[in-house]
This record gives structure tokens, sequence and C-alpha cells, in this order.
């Protein structure tokens, strides 16, 4: 296919040539992908600049989406690639073949930095979804930031490089510019820019900023990040957000609000509890879609008021293909007994699903969340149950709502009513004020161009 980039591609492209840290903070559908492919052209096949690149990315955006939009466009033919995913041998086999490009999902950074056996000579390190480095103190972080004084230029991408507030912010930027902008430590970076919020004794749970900080922290990381949003450069089509309330009986709310009160109830004669708040969060969202694990891991099943709505909603679809989102295996396998769904787990069932071959399919976020293009399968999207995550929520619904759809998107919440269902979808919300000010601090004008 022969590529015909926007203005907004052009730009972005030459941005990562012209700057060997770059944090491209791209909305979703602005075709992050082939903008970075084009700086990779340039800077190994044109310039000979770089010699080896690796390119980190989700399990099946590594395997699927990085080698299609490579063989997708005619004027990347002569870029060589190979994909480091599947089992051990299969990884060291691909790693050891010549190319351009290496490609390898974030879960193996570990194995191929400290077990693999084979030297990290790679002088340019791009991340899909820098946002999945947010945590300094995960395996893959502190394995990346061991080699990355050999790395020449480092590329982010995230769509989402805030999605639980500024905090996240210190180890993402901490890897590109190894602690140039916010700090080289993150309890210097808290001191300076947060203080205590939630707090039990001397026992911290969360910082709010300080006044001032935002400002100061999107100041310091200006030079070396791009932002664009896709409202600004795309002709995204129409989104309608609904949400469907679901009421539950007097003695199912009972049992909700003892558990929610005394961190433990009792279900069908089963005891379920909750050690601390967090699992107190999971337990309360599970109960609200309809059933819950009990303390031997069994499912108690509590009410089927959110299969109902989901049956309304299919039923008045009318045919038209609907995509599920789940979050506990539960109600994947409630949904399964109950309605002819197809679980999106495959390159197959993929391709089926955009070829228009699936009515009903049904995907969990964390799968979802990022590359994969569901847009021409459907243009209608039901949350069975919500997550906490901004991150994948946005993500999972611009797998349909992107560019290249052509129909009205159509997002369903089904929210079970005076539950903890009402605040995660006002969580999500609030949570993207923090998200829309990141972004629109260091956003993009191309008229300064």
């Amino acid at each position: 296919m022969k590529y015909k980039p926007h203005e907004y591609q052009v730009y972005a492209t030459e941005y990562i040539l012209t700057h060997p840290i770059a944090a491209v903070l791209l909305d979703m559908g602005l075709g992050k992908s082939i903008i970075t492919l084009n700086a990779i052209f340039d800077l190994t096949l044109d310039g000979f600049l770089i010699r080896k690149v690796l390119v980190i990315a989700p399990l099946r955006v590594a395997r699927d989406t990085w080698p299609a939009e490579i063989e997708k466009w005619d004027h990347l033919k002569g870029l060589k690639y190979t994909v480091a995913v599947g089992s051990e041998i299969q990884r060291k086999t691909a790693l050891r073949k010549r190319a351009q490009i290496y490609i390898i999902n974030r879960e193996n950074i570990e194995w191929l930095i400290s077990k693999s056996g084979i030297p990290f000579d790679f002088d340019m390190v791009v991340i899909d979804e820098l946002s999945s480095f947010k945590s300094h103190q995960a395996k893959r972080f502190r394995s990346l930031i061991k080699v990355r004084p050999k790395v020449k230029r480092i590329v982010g991408l995230t769509g989402t490089p805030s999605s639980n507030g500024l905090m996240d912010l210190w180890a993402e930027y901490r890897l590109l510019d190894m602690g140039q902008r916010l700090g080289r430590f993150i309890g210097r970076f808290r001191e300076e820019y947060f203080v205590a919020d939630k707090r039990n004794q001397q026992v911290i749970f969360s910082y709010k900023p300080k006044p001032g900080a935002e400002e100061a922290i999107y100041r310091l990381i200006s030079d070396i990040t791009i932002s664009m949003k896709g409202s600004d450069y795309l002709k995204l089509p129409e989104l309608v957000i609904n949400e469907v309330q679901v009421k539950l009986s007097e003695k199912e709310m009972d049992t909700l609000d003892t558990m929610k009160r005394d961190l433990i109830t009792t279900v069908k004669g089963e005891e379920i509890t909750a050690s601390n708040a967090a699992t107190l969060s999971g337990k309360l969202l599970q109960m609200a879609n309809g059933a819950v694990y009990d303390d031997q891991g069994e499912v108690i099943h509590i009410h089927d008021r959110k299969l109902d709505a989901l049956e309304d909603l299919i039923e008045g679809a009318n045919g038209k293909p609907v995509l599920i989102a789940y979050w506990y295996k539960h109600d994947l396998a409630r949904i399964l007994k109950r309605f002819d769904v197809e679980v999106l787990s495959s390159s197959d069932s993929i391709k089926r699903w955009n070829n228009g071959e699936i009515t009903v399919a049904i995907i969990h976020p964390a799968s979802a969340g990022h590359g994969l293009n569901l847009q021409a399968g459907g243009s209608t999207l039901v949350w069975f149950g919500l997550t906490w995550s901004l991150e994948l929520y946005q993500q999972t619904n611009a797998r349909l709502w992107r560019q290249g759809q052509k129909d009205t998107v159509i997002i369903h919440h089904l929210i079970a009513k005076s539950t903890i269902d009402e605040r995660v979808m006002k969580a999500l919300k609030d949570k993207d004020n923090t998200q829309s000010a990141l972004i629109n601090a260091v956003k993009a004008t191309l008229k300064e161009v």
C-alpha cells in the first residue's frame, strides 16, 4: 500500500529524527507505529545512523501489529524485521537473525537482558506503550535501566502517560533521559512535587501534587515531549457513551452493603471476606457483576441482573456486531454459558471479527488494550464489568472508536445502581482530567513548525 502521510505524521516522524530522546504521546488511532517506522527507516537504511533497533511492545502488538504494519507499506519493503516471541528457542533463533528491527514482548525484557546470554547491542530502543514501564519496582524497568546507557536513541510511545496521576511520569522519564529532568530518585521527585494525601497514621496510601507541581513537571519534560490528540487531527466517528443502570434486589443490595461495612458477608452459606481496601474493592466489583470468589476460590453466584441487561443490548442490536469487555473469569464463564459468544484470543479470531464473520465477541481489556485494530468488525462495545484502570479503559474503547471506523460508535456501560460501579465510573472520568492536563500541556502545534 502506498503511504500518504498526514501533516501531523510527517511532523511526528521528523520529531523522532531530530530528538535522540523522544516521548511521543500520540492519542489512539494517530498511527504511532508507521510514524516510528518511517523514522527507523531513515535512521537505518537512509542515514545509516542506527544499526539495530529493539521494539518492546505488548505481546499481541509485538506478534501481530508491528509485523503487519511493516508488511503493509510499500516504502518499508527494504526494512528487515524479526519477532522474538514464543518459546525460548524461538526467541533466541529470532534474535540471532540479521535484521534492522528486533521485536519483543515486554514480559521478556528481563529474560533478554539477564538470562538469554545474548549481548544487548541495540543502539536504538522503541517502547510501545511507555506507560507499561511506570513502575520503578517492576523487573522490566530494573532490567532495562541497566542497559539504558548503551542506547544512543530511545523513543517512548503512549497515549496514556499518566493514567493514574503524575507520579507515573517519574519512572517513564527516568528510563528515557536517565534522570536528567525529573531526577534520578523517586524519593526526591516525590518530596519536591507531592504531599501526602490519604494516610493511616505513618502509612501513606497516596500523594497529591503540590500547587504548581503539574506546570513545573510539564515544563521540565517539554523539550523531549510531543503530544497530539486524535480529536485535533482525525475525523473520528461520532461517539455515544451510554450508562445502562442495573437495579439489584433489596436482598442482593443487603449482601453488598454488609460486605462493604464489615469486610465479610455470607452468600449461600459461604463466607466472603476481604483483608484490605483493595481486596474489598475487587469483591464489591465482582458482586456488582453477579458472582464472587469465596475464600476457597470457588465461584458463588449472586444475581443475573447484568446478564439480563446484556441480553437486552444484544437483542436490541438486531444482528449488528457487539463486542463485550469483561474483567473477571467468572464473568466470562457466565457470559459464555448464556450466549453464543466468541472469545477474541487469537490472530485468526481477530481476523474473522474484522471480516464481519462474528456477531458477538468478547475480549479482556488487558489483551485488547493496546494496538489491536477491531474497528472493521463492529461499532458497539459493552462494558460488562468496569476497571479502575483509565489506561485500559481508554485503550479498549479506542479499538472501535478510531480512524477507519465508518459507523457511530456506541459504548454501553452496565452500571449496578448504588454500588461501587458508580464510583469507578466517576473515577474514570475524574482521572481523565489529569491525563488531559498532561496532553494539553505539551501538545504539538503544527503552526510552530
